[in-house]
């Protein structure tokens, strides 16, 4: 996009609840990934960034344009891929009908071109055999790349996924992750999770969020250095740790302030994540 997405003291409160408070990000072209736990505000900010909803406080430009302004609105949805945490899908339409459905609605008017758009993007998801298939016989992971399908019509500038592999299979995260690394350098993607698995496979970039605040920005290996020399294993867990469990093996791994001579093990995003949000969790139920 010619400018990224920037969140400048983003503020939203429900009936006296706060959703999110003083959020500001700056989002590169690129993947970034959204990372926290339930309840972090994940849905909600995506939901703003999409125009789905208006922040209660705050300034929200996506692409130069302000979605306060309904024509600024209306430019940011011509250029937006949207799949919802849980995506309304017609279950008695077949999955070609359904995504052209939508095609229609982002006025795609010629009928030939649309429908050639329609076959390309089931295709990505790898839904392409099950395109006259009605959505009501679909599996749960395959109703999912039916929401991603529509998402990716018209090749989007802006494209805001939440939590788009919920409900995949191994082989279908592949096949998801080979439809984000074929999207265009200038694509400007948001995409919500609660895996750090997710992140380090897909994101060179990544926002913290815990309880409605940013708690980290920056590129993934910049969260996994977050617990560098700060992750051991040990016999037992060890009572002074952040957070611990038991590893595959039967080792206790431990995340926090290590004693001396612990056995260091090398830090992923998974830890510094853990060390953040466990760290808050911490620091709350002390004050």
């Amino acid at each position: 996009m010619t400018h990224p997405v920037v969140l400048t003291g983003l503020g939203k409160r429900y009936r006296g609840t706060t959703a999110l408070h003083d959020v500001t990000l700056d989002l590169p072209a690129g993947v970034t990934g959204l990372l926290g736990p339930n309840g972090a505000g994940k849905t909600t900010l995506l939901r703003i960034v999409a125009t789905a909803l208006s922040p209660s406080s705050g300034e929200v430009r996506v692409g130069g344009h302000d979605p306060a302004d309904p024509s600024g609105r209306l430019a940011i949805r011509r250029r937006l891929g949207y799949l919802p945490q849980e995506s309304t899908v017609f279950g008695g339409f077949t999955a070609f009908a359904f995504v052209d459905y939508v095609a229609v609605l982002k006025e795609m008017t010629d009928r030939a071109a649309r429908h050639a758009e329609v076959r390309r993007v089931l295709d990505e998801v790898g839904l392409g055999d099950r395109a006259h298939q009605r959505i009501r016989a679909l599996s749960g992971g395959m109703r999912r790349r039916v929401g991603l399908a529509q998402a990716l019509l018209g090749r989007p500038e802006l494209l805001v996924l939440d939590e788009p592999t919920v409900g995949l299979d191994p082989e279908q995260r592949l096949r998801f992750r080979e439809v984000l690394a074929g999207l265009s350098p200038d694509t400007c993607v948001l995409l919500s999770t609660h895996l750090t698995e997710d992140v380090a496979a897909l994101c060179p970039r990544v926002v913290v969020m815990d309880r409605g605040s940013v708690r980290f920005q920056g590129p993934t290996a910049g969260l996994a250095a977050l617990a560098e020399g700060r992750v051991w294993d040990a016999d037992a867990a060890d009572p002074g740790a952040t957070v611990s469990w038991r590893t595959p093996e039967g080792r206790a791994r431990n995340v926090g302030s290590p004693p001396p001579g612990a056995d260091l093990v090398p830090a992923g995003p998974e830890h510094g994540y853990l060390l953040l949000t466990s760290a808050a969790s911490s620091a709350e139920r002390v004050s």
